[in-house]
């Protein structure tokens, strides 16, 4: 895989893109109420989780790469697959945990909409 083919200005709007969707996705303007109910009343923290939000940009990052190496393959299928397989995986932990449905959706569909948006930076960019 040659690297330098990868649409990168669409790699770094894909990253950018669904980080900042997590951030309202979660918020209680979106879903943050019933992910909140749902994963056993988790209270906003005093102060920003810095860990979990490096962690988070990093997996969306790899995510929005891996979009573009199959992108650039014309293999955009398995960028599909490959969302379809995290946001189910994702799925079986919350369950694992006990969140709620509701919950586990949030959080399922914030993938598959990640995603989305990350395909859709490929196509456009």
């Amino acid at each position: 895989m040659d690297f330098a083919l990868l649409n990168w200005p669409a790699v770094a709007a894909g990253t950018v893109l669904a980080f900042a969707l997590g951030m309202a996705w979660f918020s209680p303007l979106m879903f943050g109420k019933v992910w909140t109910t749902g994963s056993h009343n988790i209270n906003r923290p005093a102060s920003p989780p810095v860990t979990a939000m490096i962690i988070q940009f990093l997996a969306t990052f790899v995510l929005a790469l891996v979009v573009a190496m199959t992108e650039t393959t014309g293999a955009l299928l398995v960028a599909i697959a490959a969302i379809l397989a995290v946001s189910l995986f994702v799925a079986g932990m919350d369950l694992f945990s006990q969140k709620t449905g509701g919950a586990t959706l949030v959080d399922a569909g914030y993938v598959i909409a990640g995603g989305a948006l990350m395909i859709a930076a490929q196509a456009l960019l």
